[in-house]
C-alpha cells in the first residue's frame, strides 16, 4: 500500500474519497444530462432502496470514481499499469477514462475499501458488455454515450466471455450494479445526500485494516 494511504485515518481514507465525488457535482457526467455526483447518488440509492448489503451500496456509489482520480500514478494496478489514458469522440470529446472500472477498483483497494465493494466496481463494464450481448432491447436502451463507449470497451461479450461471466460467484451482484448504474441517470431526480453514506464507508474500512 501507498505509505501516505497506510498513515490516513479510516476518516481521513473516506474523505479523500468523498471530496473526488462532491467536487465532481459541477462536471458533467460524460455527456448525459446529470453530474457525476448526482448519477453517483441516483445509484447508491437505488441500491439501498432494493435492499443491498452496504458493501454493494458503497460499490454502487463508487463505480465510476476512476473517472475521478486525482493522482494517476497512485491508480496504477498491482503490475504498475497505469490505466490514465481518456476516450475520445472522433471531434475529441472526453467521454471518460479507459478502463476506469479497474483503476477505480484498485485506487478503493489501496484506500481499504471492502473486497467485495472493489470487485464488483471492476465488473461493471463487463457487466454492460454482457447485457448487451443477451438481450438487443437492453442495448437499444443505453444513452448515445453509453453506446459510445461500449464500443470502445470492446463491444458485447462472445459467448464464451458470457459463460465465464455466468460462472462468477458474484455474478448476479455485478450484473444489478450495472443496471442500477444505467438507471441513475435522471435529471432533476433529487437523491439522499453524499454524507448519507460516510458512517457507511468509514465503518467497512475499518473491518478491512
Amino acid at each position: 500500500m501507498n505509505t501516505t494511504i497506510a498513515s490516513m485515518t479510516p476518516e481521513q481514507r473516506v474523505a479523500t474519497v468523498f471530496q473526488l465525488l462532491q467536487n465532481s457535482s459541477k462536471r458533467d457526467y460524460m455527456g448525459e444530462k446529470i453530474s457525476q455526483l448526482e448519477h453517483a447518488l441516483q445509484a447508491a440509492h437505488h441500491a439501498k432502496n432494493d435492499g443491498a448489503d452496504e458493501a454493494t451500496i458503497l460499490a454502487a456509489l463508487l463505480h465510476d470514481i476512476g473517472h475521478l482520480c486525482p493522482e494517476k500514478e497512485q491508480c496504477c494496478d498491482t503490475r504498475g499499469k497505469n490505466w490514465a489514458a481518456f476516450h475520445t469522440t472522433e471531434d475529441t470529446t472526453n467521454i471518460g477514462v479507459v478502463h476506469h472500472d479497474k483503476l477505480g477498483a484498485e485506487y478503493l483497494r489501496q484506500l481499504g475499501f471492502p473486497k467485495k465493494t472493489c470487485e464488483l466496481i471492476e465488473s461493471h463494464v463487463v457487466a454492460k458488455r454482457y447485457l448487451s450481448a443477451i438481450d438487443s432491447s437492453y442495448h437499444a436502451g443505453l444513452s448515445n454515450p453509453s453506446k459510445q463507449t461500449l464500443r470502445l470497451q470492446g463491444g458485447p461479450l462472445s459467448p464464451a466471455e458470457m459463460r465465464d461471466f455466468e460462472k462468477d460467484p458474484l455474478f448476479k451482484q455485478k450484473v444489478q450494479i450495472r443496471k442500477w448504474d444505467d438507471a441513475a441517470k435522471m435529471p432533476g431526480v433529487k437523491s439522499p445526500a453524499l454524507d448519507t453514506y460516510r458512517d457507511m464507508a468509514i465503518r467497512n474500512i475499518k473491518l478491512t485494516i
